[in-house]
């Protein structure tokens, strides 16, 4: 930790991620002090990043209905989730977690003052964990996902073995993560609940409102819309489009990031596109390809597609959340790179998502894939059935999560 803390330091003066992490957290438990009221009955809730938050989100909101008198601390590590949900309404307060350390877990436990502890998906910090546990407060790990590559599951995953046994309880995904856990002998604390996420976007699905520059942008014309796409995914998608046979439907890509840079690398990839930007209700310039070049819309967008493309599958790394938009019923496209995530696994199996592979990037995958789906009327309703299904039977992980806290009275003096 010594040796992290010195080189995201380092790292800060030339990255401005690094540096967003290190100046968030300065003076933080000053900060804290200066907020936290004594005597507050908290909800400490933490995640790493927007993704966990995601997950967190139905049980905080959840929480908050059932149990008002309780105040929620929200905190994050990375600055991804803090700078988008910094000024999230459904917490009290909202702060980075200060460095794992033994004296700055006993200060932040002592200044919070947690009546429960709930830590989303991973995040296993040593001291924190063990001094909860050592003030006997009650903690939970919820949407956990475990596989056997991980550290808990190698010859020298003891001390990591030690940090799970501090959870009073570890909701995990699947049947396969229990089964890890029953090798180290941690079944008895756990429990297959399935993921939150689920109940999220069933939640976004039912209250989703209209986009009007969206609907005039798209004039009731087939679309495909890209979604948190990186620059791998993007040169795949302008490919495709190059060689489609059939009637080309409309593009809108909403990428994973959209600083200037990338922007003009996508105005550049596709020079016939136009950006939201430059949309208004009175006048919407003709174009096949629009780029969108805010943050926030994505979720809402994916109701207007008739195909879905989810980036990051293309790269080691993993693809983004292929949930959003299976659950408006439309089949989800994405790369190769998507089996670490459960529910895209599961999504692959019901039917409604499909992977392919292009490792030349030649695009012609992909471009048959879309070809299929747009002339296919009959697969294409099978696919988006199974979409919308998948999710809708995933359905209820944050009310088994609400169930365990009410009858463990973990809330209750």
């Amino acid at each position: 930790m010594v040796l992290f803390r010195l080189g995201i330091r380092v790292a800060s003066l030339f990255h401005s991620k690094a540096k967003k992490w290190v100046f968030g957290r300065r003076n933080i438990l000053k900060r804290l002090r200066q907020v936290i009221p004594p005597n507050q009955k908290i909800i400490w809730v933490h995640c790493a990043s927007l993704g966990e938050f995601e997950q967190g989100r139905p049980v905080i909101e959840q929480l908050k209905k059932d149990y008002p008198t309780h105040a929620v601390l929200l905190t994050f590590f990375s600055p991804s989730g803090y700078e988008a949900q910094k000024n999230y309404s459904g917490a009290d307060w909202v702060f980075y977690l200060p460095m794992d350390s033994a004296s700055n877990a006993r200060d932040f436990l002592e200044i919070v003052q947690p009546v429960l502890v709930i830590f989303v998906k991973y995040e296993f910090w040593y001291y924190y964990l063990k001094k909860i546990k050592y003030r006997n407060i009650p903690l939970i790990l919820i949407s956990a996902l475990f596989r056997k590559d991980m550290s808990f599951f190698k010859w020298y995953g003891g001390l990591q073995c030690k940090i799970l046994s501090r959870f009073n309880h570890l909701f995990v995904q699947n049947e396969a993560s229990l089964l890890m856990l029953e090798k180290i002998g941690l079944s008895s604390i756990a429990s297959v609940c399935g993921d939150t996420r689920f109940d999220r976007v069933i939640e976004i699905a039912n209250t989703t409102q209209a986009l009007p520059l969206i609907e005039k942008f798209l004039a009731d014309s087939p679309s495909l819309i890209a979604g948190s796409t990186w620059p791998e995914d993007e040169i795949v998608i302008q490919k495709s489009f190059t060689i489609l046979k059939t009637e080309k439907p409309k593009l809108i890509i909403a990428p994973h990031e959209i600083n200037e840079t990338h922007i003009a690398a996508l105005k550049s990839l596709f020079p016939n596109s136009i950006l939201y930007s430059q949309l208004n209700i009175s006048n919407t310039p003709a174009a096949p390809i629009l780029i969108i070049d805010n943050i926030g819309m994505l979720s809402k967008l994916y109701k207007y597609a008739t195909i879905t493309y989810v980036g990051g599958g293309m790269k080691v790394k993993g693809i983004h959340n292929v949930l959003e938009p299976a659950v408006f019923g439309k089949p989800v496209i994405f790369g190769p790179f998507y089996k670490k995530y459960s529910e895209a696994i599961g999504l692959v199996i019901s039917g409604g998502g499909l992977s392919f592979i292009d490792s030349e990037n030649t695009g012609k995958p992909l471009a048959e894939i879309v070809e299929r789906l747009m002339s296919n009327k009959t697969e294409y309703l099978e696919r988006s059935n199974a979409a919308a299904n998948f999710v809708a039977d995933n359905t209820g992980a944050t009310q088994k999560i609400i169930r365990y806290i009410q009858e463990n009275r973990l809330l209750t003096n």
